[in-house]
């Protein structure tokens, strides 16, 4: 009987072959690399990077040896260098050496591994621009990396780093560069060397001081400090000019810090700290100050002062020992978030704080007793006065150039209310809650002053081109209408800097919002709107925030994550799969990073 089964093919020469383990990098990977310089190895479970990645540029490639004749795109000759090496989400506990064979590296990304030390020859890098190291287990840095003076990015969050050397001095085009969740006690004062830096990340750390160095860093706008151990903040923190957002959540103030220089703050967030009082010469300077976050302190009172804040959006005065709150809050033009709960008032019904900041904002209004007219002149009681114009804030038209005809229901408004302006300065108006059904002609008498224009909660299917000759608005809310489209003639509003879409019956993102370079907020929630497109968006380079939350959004684009100045990108509520839940919930630096490593090479 044959000892081999019938039908069944035996190879004869099965007995001598040498198993060969497969590569996990596929060859057609390698072979795109050449061409395109970048190569994408996120991911794939790998405990060590492979020779033939090293030596991409070096090699001779396998097609060389099988063709005796070239076609233009297969002259293996003519190769890129690679550029752009992303290894994240892998098993790596070592790097080799050999990554000095990659001199034209500008980006390289290893972030989410096992590492516990770099190589000396990552020094040799000189053409590196990006170096992305969070998420693994660095105790320290080899001096060599110091070398590295074209780093404009430098992450190395999340790592188990206790001290950094004065070396980091050296890296003087940094302009990122991300130190949260380490170990530090102590911040090198070499930081004053730092001149490019915009964005300095020192949270989650176990920091008591900062350097007064840091205040040398004349090009910071972001500074992060929250969850150390920090008792003060330096004086001269308030040298830095350009400071835009300063996070000292979590630490251990007893006082807001004074920041008289720092005329450009928009955001100071100093919650979960012990700060008890809150004085009229921390608040006078920060006439910029767009969010002031105070939750979980011990702040017993509030100046009159902090009425001087005209740009305040967001108050957050959260579980405090606050008993009562000045009524001037109401009049603030632009607040449209204010958080009292857990405080002991005695002046504010406490089922009055859970009806929304809008009727809070009234309830303080109407508790302003209005100043006679000083100059009744002006407005004589004549029998020729409307009766409508007793609808008419004139108090508020004269001492806060604000014009409010809201929640009156009306398909039109007056000519009356714009006739009672006359002469008077108007920097907002808001016409919200009524039946607008096109936005007034005569707010054009405006224009040379208008910055703020609420027309929300109306019934406007289109924008008039009229509206583009509102050339100084900065804010614009435009939520809860009938809007499907914007007219391109808007681009012309170069100083517009927010804008509410939010409930409105978009299709589509507004082809106009591509081309208002000075937006920093974009609200478009709640629409139809299928796709985005990231290119087009990251020319925006001022826009922080944008929510597209609850729209049409099939497939998110991996180019998304390069729009790197966004701080909050909100996405829930779309019927896309990719990213999970799990990604988006990380917060928008994760979704971004994520974003960046799908990005096909």
């Amino acid at each position: 009987m044959s000892r081999f089964k019938r039908g069944v093919k035996v190879d004869s020469r099965s007995g001598f072959k040498q198993e060969i383990e497969k590569c996990p990098v596929p060859y057609g990977l390698l072979k795109s690399a050449r061409k395109s310089g970048q190569l994408n190895l996120s991911g794939r479970g790998l405990t060590e990077v492979p020779q033939s990645v090293w030596r991409l540029n070096i090699d001779t490639p396998e097609e060389a040896q099988q063709n005796v004749s070239f076609a233009a795109t297969d002259r293996w000759w003519e190769q890129t260098d690679l550029t752009k090496l992303l290894l994240s989400s892998n098993k790596l506990e070592t790097l080799s050496q050999d990554v000095k064979l990659l001199p034209a590296l500008v980006v390289l990304d290893i972030h989410d591994n096992q590492l516990r030390t770099l190589p000396a020859s990552i020094g040799e890098l000189e053409q590196l621009q990006k170096l992305i190291l969070s998420h693994n287990k660095l105790t320290e840095l080899p001096l060599e990396i110091w070398k590295l003076i074209n780093l404009r990015c430098l992450h190395l969050q999340q790592n188990l780093l206790e001290q950094l050397p004065e070396d980091l001095g050296q890296l003087c085009h940094l302009e990122d560069l991300d130190l949260s969740n380490n170990k530090l006690i102590a911040v090198p004062g070499s930081l004053a060397n730092l001149n490019n830096l915009v964005k300095l990340d020192l949270s989650f750390n176990n920091l008591k001081s900062l350097p007064p160095a840091i205040s040398k860093m004349k090009n910071l706008r972001m500074l992060d400090c929250s969850c150390n151990h920090l008792e003060s903040v330096p004086p001269v923190l308030a040298q830095m000019a350009f400071l835009e957002q300063l996070y000292l959540r979590h630490n251990k103030l007893r006082f807001l810090p004074e920041l008289p220089s720092c005329k450009t703050l928009k955001e100071l967030h100093c919650g979960n700290n012990q700060i008890e009082v809150l004085e009229a010469e921390h608040l006078k300077h920060l006439s910029s100050l767009s969010v002031l976050e105070l939750r979980d302190n011990k702040v017993k009172s509030l100046p009159e002062e902090i009425t001087l804040l005209q740009g305040l959006e967001r108050l957050d005065l959260t579980n405090n020992d606050i008993t009562s709150v000045p009524c001037g809050l109401g009049t603030l033009p632009k607040l449209k978030s204010l958080a009292l709960e857990g405080n002991p008032l005695r002046t504010i019904r406490r089922e009055l704080l859970t009806k929304g900041t809008s009727e809070l904002l009234k309830f303080l209004r109407s508790r302003i007793q209005e100043q006679p007219d000083d100059n009744p002149k002006e407005e004589p009681k004549t029998a020729m006065t409307l009766p409508s114009q007793a609808k008419i804030n004139m108090h508020a038209i004269k001492t806060l150039k604000t014009l409010d005809y809201s929640e009156k229901q009306e398909a039109c408004i007056p000519d009356e209310v714009f006739d009672a302006v006359s002469d008077s300065v108007v920097v907002n108006v808001n016409f919200s809650k009524n039946q607008l059904t096109a936005v007034p002609l005569r707010i054009v008498e405006l224009k040379n002053t208008l910055s703020d224009i609420n027309l929300g909660f109306n019934k406007m299917s289109m924008i008039s081109l009229e509206f583009s000759k509102l050339q100084q608005l900065i804010h614009v809310d435009l939520r809860n209408n009938l809007l499907t489209s914007l007219p391109m003639e808007i681009e012309v509003l170069s100083k517009l800097r927010s804008i509410i879409l939010s409930f409105n019956r978009f299709k589509s993102f507004p082809e106009v919002l591509y081309s208002i370079f000075s937006l920093e907020t974009i609200l478009i929630s709640n629409n139809q709107i299928g796709g985005i497109n990231p290119v087009r968006l990251k020319m925006l380079d001022k826009l922080s925030t944008l929510d597209l939350q609850n729209n049409d959004i099939m497939q998110v684009p991996p180019e998304l994550g390069n729009c790197t100045s966004l701080r909050a990108l909100m996405l829930d509520g779309n019927p896309f799969r990719n990213p999970r839940a799990a990604v988006v919930a990380k917060g928008t630096d994760a979704l971004l990073e994520y974003l960046r490593s799908r990005i096909p090479t």
